[in-house]
């Protein structure tokens, strides 16, 4: 399948909210939420795109020619991409009836298991849609992650055995979640973490554990405090706070602050392999991808992932080879030109 096709298939499917847009920028679906928008005016999302177009490449052709390798090693394993499928939950209330969460999630965890990348998983207050995440992480022999939300300390301990059992590499929690409103409304209260009961939470977890929602220094000096392996740089897509920076704005200083000891990954509005070269160039080690791999799945299933998949890598291994970038490690600052 082709991009376009992809797409075509796509918004005969996704329900009300997402326009399956060829420019995945936010504007279109800004202030709806359920569904794929942001929060307030919609600014944090737009702003998240618009941010990463103002980062330039610099072409650099006077160099050796040889192929780009686009490998990397993260919690212990190999992927052969630097970029990951981001979580999302309740797919049937957020982009239409076509897939429910278990659908979703086995035909997108192994579709990236099998294009050498990992697939990050969604939570919600159906507690099938965790199980369903899980399951389809262990049909995949481990090759997942699942994303836990930051609930009261009853519902994740419920979380984390599921986790387990699917064998999954590592775990994440979307601290950024705390701003969604039916955390709030449980008993107990859930939200936001404290360091201390970060730090618990990641001893129970017993796998490398991932923090998402990390927008200062100060935040991911805390999540490494606590214990973390690794970050997202991440405002939840704008979801759940109007009027934020822009993950590619913060991205530096925080790479800078802890990239020495944690893996530190980014999202929100990375949309194209070139966006990627540009996030690795200020600092991460990878990015996470959401809206585009829901497009994806219900445009094309499997086919549809595995379009996506190739597409960015084919994108990001052109921008290294123009650039002088012939491995992962040599993608440097001097690359890029910021505004």
């Amino acid at each position: 399948m082709t991009q376009k096709e992809v797409l075509e298939h796509a918004r005969t499917c996704l329900g009300p909210y997402c326009k399956g847009c060829l420019v995945c920028d936010g504007r279109a679906c800004k202030n709806q939420i359920p569904g794929p928008g942001a929060k307030g005016v919609g600014d944090t999302a737009i702003r998240n795109y618009n941010k990463w177009k103002e980062v330039r490449v610099q072409m650099d052709t006077l160099c050796e020619n040889r192929p780009a390798d686009t490998s990397c090693q993260m919690f212990g394993r190999k992927f052969s991409y630097p970029f990951f499928a981001g979580p999302v939950g309740a797919v049937k209330l957020h982009y239409g009836d076509k897939y429910g969460d278990n659908q979703y999630n086995d035909i997108l965890v192994s579709a990236c298991a099998k294009e050498g990348i990992a697939a990050f998983t969604g939570d919600g207050t159906d507690p099938q849609v965790m199980e369903a995440a899980t399951e389809a992480i262990q049909a995949a022999k481990g090759v997942g992650v699942p994303v836990i939300k930051p609930w009261n300390p009853e519902v994740i301990e419920q979380k984390l055995t599921l986790v387990q059992k699917s064998m999954a590499f590592a775990v994440a929690m979307d601290v950024d979640a705390a701003g969604l409103p039916f955390l709030k409304n449980m008993t107990p209260p859930a939200g936001s973490k404290t360091e201390k009961e970060l730090a618990e939470i990641i001893k129970k977890a017993k796998l490398p554990f991932i923090v998402k929602g990390i927008m200062t220094v100060k935040g991911a000096l805390k999540a490494k405090a606590a214990g973390a392996a690794a970050i997202v740089v991440s405002n939840h897509g704008g979801r759940v706070l109007d009027q934020c920076p822009a993950t590619a704005e913060v991205l530096p200083a925080i790479a800078e602050a802890v990239g020495d000891s944690m893996t530190v990954l980014v999202d929100g509005g990375i949309r194209s392999g070139t966006d990627i070269f540009k996030a690795l160039a200020l600092g991460a080690d990878g990015v996470l991808i959401c809206r585009p791999f829901v497009t994806a799945v219900y445009g094309g299933g499997e086919e549809g992932v595995k379009e996506l998949i190739g597409r960015l890598a084919s994108e990001l291994k052109d921008t290294m080879a123009m650039c002088g970038a012939h491995s992962l490690s040599e993608i440097s600052s001097d690359m890029i030109m910021r505004p």
